[in-house]
């Protein structure tokens, strides 16, 4: 009984499950962690069963912009880390946090089932070198992430070559000797481009949109560190921001790029320049969106055609909970409708953390909705008032902390937020908990 009434199941050992479990700890949350893979790090693991990492991937955000503030990465380590020096990163911040004796290992969880109303329990069920097993818990934490399960779009035709999403994509050499078309062009399908250029025999890349690109670096600092300084309303932002990109970038559309046709900010840029160099030099072809397969050619929507040995489609991904019933989550349109991204508005046992995407708001901001989540639980068991005024706003109305952004209407934007709204609202709530003056 003891169990049921107060210790949490947390699914997931990446970034995210960490910065909950390390939080849980400190908080004094009794919790079991269940992780799929071996060992810690999630997506940044690129041996883990679901990670969608690739050889060359690195950090699209610099590394103090990115890391946990009481645990900084060390001096020695790339501006922009790659996946290996991340994983090593995890591995340390667990160490460190003694976190992984809390989670059990090679554990699939399958379900997790209420017992009842708000506040009765939850069943849940997981299979590991054991067999199949389950245990109830107060409630539930999901922290599995949001980039593993491939979001696959349906062409028109047939397509006789390899058709692959970038979460197969490993190494560059499966370019090798290779006519390559990348679909989409985010910053996975620009950094995948670049490796097709270097590798196979040609690359074009297909874009449904136009994109704002951002380099890494200005004035030899990363970019994502010299904004911030001065708080600055977002029309004349854009307009500062805008022209800066205009010196350090130039005009895309020279390049064939299309023209975005929404505003700086209202999706997420791409970070990264070489693939404007390339394109420059023509190393890479502009194409248009696909209009039909056939044979191993590809029609595009301007009436022009290729052949090609390899299409991948760098789309995306979905939202991806299979254990758990998609009405308990308050699932509306393509995504969650949960407060500030994290609580659901009627349940105080069931969480979801790390459904949240920003530019800029890096680990740090994870870390501090994990503290907002874990203060609420124990102010709820102390009966503070904080804790019953955060209870009473979330279950007034849905609240995802926007700024007013008017972002695009696309399932990967379904849960992006304002980072200075979004952690202004958070770090409140916690001052709040905490008993300080908000």
């Amino acid at each position: 009984m003891t169990e049921t009434r107060y210790r949490f199941a947390l699914i997931g050992a990446g970034p995210m499950g960490l910065a909950m479990a390390k939080v849980m700890l400190e908080q004094g949350i009794a919790f079991d962690g269940f992780e799929l893979h071996s060992d810690v790090g999630g997506l940044w693991d690129i041996d883990g069963p679901r990670s969608t990492m690739y050889d060359t991937a690195h950090l699209i955000s610099s590394k103090r912009m990115t890391e946990f503030t009481d645990f900084p990465m060390e001096d020695g380590v790339a501006e922009y880390p790659s996946h290996r020096e991340l994983k090593r990163y995890f591995n340390a911040f667990a160490d460190h946090f003694g976190l992984r004796e809390h989670y059990r290992f090679g554990a699939e969880v399958l379900r997790c089932e209420p017992l009842g109303g708000p506040g009765d329990g939850w069943r849940v069920t997981w299979r590991d070198a054991e067999g199949e097993q389950a245990s109830t818990y107060a409630g539930v934490m999901i922290a599995n992430g949001t980039l593993s399960e491939p979001n696959m779009p349906e062409f028109k035709g047939k397509f006789d070559g390899e058709l692959i999403h970038s979460s197969a994509y490993r190494h560059p050499s499966q370019f090798d000797g290779k006519r390559v078309l990348i679909v989409g062009a985010g910053n996975s399908g620009c950094d995948i481009a670049v490796d097709a250029i270097h590798h196979g025999v040609m690359c074009d890349l297909s874009m449904r949109r136009g994109y704002y690109f951002v380099p890494k670096y200005v004035f030899g600092k990363p970019a994502d560190t010299l904004g911030g300084l001065i708080k600055l309303p977002m029309w004349l932002k854009r307009r500062v921001d805008g022209m800066i990109l205009k010196w350090f970038v130039g005009d895309p559309q020279k390049y064939g790029f299309p023209k975005p046709h929404y505003q700086l900010y209202e999706s997420h840029p791409v970070v990264n320049s070489l693939v404007l160099y390339h394109a420059g030099h023509g190393d890479v072809r502009i194409r248009t969106d696909i209009e039909r397969l056939n044979d191993r050619f590809v029609h595009f929507t301007d009436g022009s055609k290729e052949e090609y040995d390899m299409i991948l489609a760098a789309t995306g991904y979905k939202l991806f909970y299979p254990f758990i019933d998609r009405d308990l989550l308050n699932w509306q349109g393509d995504a969650p409708h949960l407060y500030l991204n994290a609580m659901h508005p009627e349940r105080d046992d069931l969480f979801v953390l790390g459904m949240v995407e920003a530019s800029g708001l890096g680990w740090q901001g994870r870390h501090e909705q994990a503290e907002m989540v874990a203060r609420y639980i124990t102010g709820l068991r102390r009966g503070s008032a904080a804790a019953a005024e955060l209870k009473a706003a979330k279950a007034a109305g849905f609240e995802r902390a926007t700024g007013g952004m008017n972002y695009l209407k696309l399932a990967r934007m379904a849960y992006y937020v304002d980072k200075a709204t979004y952690r202004g609202a958070v770090t409140g709530w916690i001052k709040r908990l905490k008993g300080a003056r908000a």
